[in-house]
């Protein structure tokens, strides 16, 4: 088996984010025969739990960094105890290229038996003239007398990038790994550490290195499939790159599925649909194009049968269910509010953050608009951005109103959307962060 491609969304991942990544995994594996992994880069929101607990399916794994790990160079090799004789080393040896562990009976890590050990252990014991000693004679001694017992150990989990200093410095040619008790896992060659594997990566749903999973330029990046502005990483070879006009990455991916020849599985079908319906607003956005609802038409057929967990809902019944499921603000802590669904941008010497969140009455805000106002805030400072902004989405009006951090540059004040006198602003109408807030926002600051 190859080593894994994870296909993986966005921080912070919305329902599309996690759709797409489940729904492309599968179709490279069904159609290319490749070993895709669906990932994700944060914790899953409440919505998109919703909908995965309905479709009786597991989330993706989790993924936060794309830093290599020593357990990527990590060898399994056989142990031996430090009370066996040196020959049992030597054959071990000779068989994992020149290094025996020893190890206790407990499993921690004792010492490394290798060829520069060996040959102070008979320095010392023999020295300058053997004399009679014969090979049986020393092959005869414990492994414990031969082992050097001040290799260093690292953690399997560990970021090897940490350590590279001190691996630098220290003149060993093998580790220990251990887990997070200190017990032995395996070995790591410094050749190996030095030149570790790169994971393999697809970003789906985005395109922008800051809004990508973290040491992003530490992996192999392969392909980028979505629906947003350009703002893409920096790749040492050509790579696939589709970015389209679409509502969602979902759809995307079902047009894709279909193109080959195949149907998803019910349940897998219903996560997508669950993606473009919320991308999407139901179908209302101003960001919803024919092949949107071309592909909902589709995927509801591959959804909505016999022996489904979906097989009475409908596309409006299903959408209501999910738009539902993410909406409210009494649900969450104020820090989850604006932490949640969050995507961040730099230009012109600006750096700032921009969250959204669906309510079914913009009323709700009245009664949390100070402790919201005072989270924008503290995501401003503990961000280093020159400000953050919240947009509360009415989703059964289709309307929005726009909280901003204090202290926001005064070039802000000629937004498009009138103050009123709580302090937000009303964006009537906007509904789309990507399409309707940020381009009204990109051109002021680049003015």
């Amino acid at each position: 088996m190859t080593d894994p491609i994870y296909v993986i969304g966005h921080v912070n991942p919305d329902t599309d984010s996690i759709a797409a990544a489940m729904g492309y995994a599968w179709l490279l594996r069904e159609r290319d025969g490749a070993n895709t992994v669906a990932a994700r880069a944060g914790a899953i929101n409440p919505q998109t739990a919703w909908v995965l607990s309905t479709l009786q399916l597991e989330a993706p794994i989790l993924l936060t960094d794309a830093s290599p790990r020593f357990e990527s160079v990590m060898r399994r090799l056989n142990t031996l105890l430090p009370e066996s004789q040196l020959g049992a080393a030597w054959t071990l040896a000779s068989k994992t290229g020149g290094v025996a562990p020893v190890v206790d009976e407990d499993r921690k890590p004792y010492g490394l038996i290798n060829g520069l050990s060996l040959f102070k252990y008979f320095s010392t014991t023999l020295g300058p003239r053997p004399g009679d000693t014969t090979l049986r004679e020393m092959m005869s001694a414990r492994c414990a007398d031969a082992a050097d017992t001040a290799v260093p150990k690292f953690s399997a989990n560990a970021h090897i990038r940490d350590s590279l200093n001190k691996i630098l410095r220290d003149d060993y040619a093998d580790y220990w790994v251990v887990d997070d008790d200190s017990l032995y896992l395996g070995i790591a060659a410094q050749r190996e550490v030095l030149n570790p594997p790169r994971l393999k990566i697809i970003l789906v749903d985005h395109n922008e290195p800051r809004q990508s999973i973290a040491a992003l330029d530490e992996a192999q990046l392969i392909e980028i499939l979505d629906h947003h502005r350009l703002g893409n990483p920096y790749t040492h070879h050509p790579i696939r790159f589709t970015v389209d006009i679409v509502g969602s990455t979902s759809t995307l991916v079902t047009e894709m599925t279909a193109e080959a020849g195949l149907s998803m599985p019910p349940s897998l079908a219903g996560m997508l649909l669950a993606g473009l319906l919320a991308d999407t607003l139901l179908l209302t956005s101003p960001t919803t194009t024919p092949r949107d609802k071309d592909s909902a038409v589709r995927l509801a057929r591959w959804t909505f049968v016999a022996g489904s967990p979906l097989k009475n809902e409908t596309i409006d019944s299903f959408g209501g269910s999910i738009l539902g499921a993410g909406a409210g603000l009494s649900n969450r802590s104020p820090h989850e509010i604006v932490s949640t669904d969050i995507k961040t941008f730099e230009t012109n010497g600006f750096k700032f953050a921009v969250a959204q969140v669906e309510v079914t009455d913009l009323l709700q805000i009245t009664d949390h608009q100070t402790a919201l106002n005072g989270a924008l805030n503290d995501l401003r400072d503990k961000r280093g951005l020159d400000f953050s902004l919240l947009l509360v989405t009415d989703i059964v009006r289709g309307t929005s109103r726009l909280l901003v951090s204090s202290n926001a540059p005064p070039v802000l004040d000629d937004l498009p959307y009138p103050a009123l006198p709580d302090g937000t602003r009303e964006a009537q109408g906007v509904v789309s962060r990507k399409k309707q807030l940020l381009p009204a926002l990109l051109g002021l600051l680049e003015s």
